[in-house]
């Protein structure tokens, strides 16, 4: 008779051991190939969510850009029309005749309404005379002596200027004291 033997309970569990083993050992090796994976996948969120961040706030400041000087090239355009008007303001202001009155008076009423509501969009006007002299919101047409006056104050304004919600929209024309 041969003998085969078969494995005693004690075989088998330690068959099963070994195999429940080698499960674990390859488990632990998965997880030790995904660890790293995992970091690259948590870094590339971590990337990608500050990414987004920086997108909003950068598409949020341009928005609020947009919003605040949007209008620019229009005031730019209207500017002329506000010169106009204080010129002929200031050709009419001092005549006698009571319709010129009348019409001054129209007219200025106008100019102030005009601007008004440029004000209340973002526009202000650039104030020179008295003022020392800032090549950021001036630019200089001339050169007077004037001894009552200080060196680099801005005695004569030819052109008002005007800022529109703090950008330089356009500088005012003046003429600077001298003193030699």
């Amino acid at each position: 008779m041969s003998e085969t033997t078969e494995p005693t309970g004690t075989e088998e569990e330690k068959v099963e051991t070994e195999n429940v083993e080698t499960e674990v050992l390859e488990a632990e090796e998965n997880v030790a190939e995904l660890k790293p994976k995992e970091e690259d996948f948590k870094s590339k969120f971590y990337y990608l969510a500050a990414d987004m961040e920086n997108l909003r706030k950068r598409h949020d400041r341009e928005r609020e850009q947009l919003i605040k000087f949007g209008n620019e090239k229009v005031l730019s355009g209207l500017l002329d029309v506000i010169d106009n008007l204080e010129r002929t303001t200031a050709a009419i202001e001092n005549d006698e005749d009571e319709k010129i009155k009348n019409i001054f008076v129209g007219i200025d009423m106008v100019r102030k309404q005009f601007l008004d509501c440029l004000k209340n969009n973002g526009l202000e006007t650039i104030e020179s005379i008295g003022k020392d002299f800032d090549p950021n919101f001036h630019e200089a047409l001339a050169q007077q002596p004037a001894p009552d006056k200080r060196e680099g104050e801005v005695i004569t304004e030819y052109q008002k200027g005007y800022v529109l919600n703090g950008r330089l929209l356009r500088a005012a024309k003046v003429v600077v004291a001298k003193n030699d």
